[in-house]
């Protein structure tokens, strides 16, 4: 079903002038590593207070009331630009084992992000001035670390044909996680 509309997307005069585009693609691709950088690294450094490894001194509250809105316009861009990408070359994407990766990493980053707000972050009061933060907190950084190291990982291998669709024979398991559509044998 999704294939489907992926192939659709695919056949859509804006999709095919993107993608063929001399300029606006590269451009885009690079605001998306550009806005990814930001993101990350300001995620990085909030993770890293949370911790408990860096900027001991600042109150957690201070840190994230300094680095969070930033880090939101960074993501936004970062979302954006990568729908977009997405949208240039969106069959061999869709069927990319690992984008498929990093999308569900990124869907696991969006929970971990919302479980630290709605729970850890709520009762920041009782922490917020101590070096040592709370487990909670500490694990929610370290599953952030984590996974965004993986998405960035993940986006990079992307560009990559080792498991596309059109390269057969490939392994069962990989055609069925990138989604190939491969007749029988």
């Amino acid at each position: 079903m999704l294939l489907h509309v992926v192939e659709w997307l695919a056949g859509t005069s804006w999709s095919i002038a993107l993608h063929e585009s001399l300029y606006l693609y590269p451009l885009i691709e690079s605001t998306h590593v550009l806005t990814l950088t930001l993101f990350v690294g300001l995620t990085v450094m909030l993770d890293l207070r949370l911790l408990g490894l860096a900027m001991k001194q600042v109150p957690a509250s201070e840190v994230i009331a300094r680095l969070v809105p930033w880090a939101k316009a960074g993501f936004v861009i970062m979302a954006i630009t990568g729908l977009l990408l997405f949208y240039a070359i969106p069959v061999r994407t869709y069927q990319s084992i690992f984008f498929r990766a990093k999308v569900a990493m990124l869907m696991l980053a969006g929970l971990n992000v919302w479980l630290f707000h709605s729970r850890v972050e709520r009762r920041i009061a009782d922490w917020d001035l101590t070096p040592s933060t709370p487990s909670a907190a500490r694990v929610a950084a370290i599953v952030s670390l984590l996974l965004w190291a993986g998405i960035v990982v993940a986006g990079r291998m992307i560009a990559y044909n080792w498991f596309d669709c059109d390269i057969q024979p490939q392994p069962d398991f990989i055609n069925w996680a990138a989604g190939c559509v491969v007749p029988p044998r």
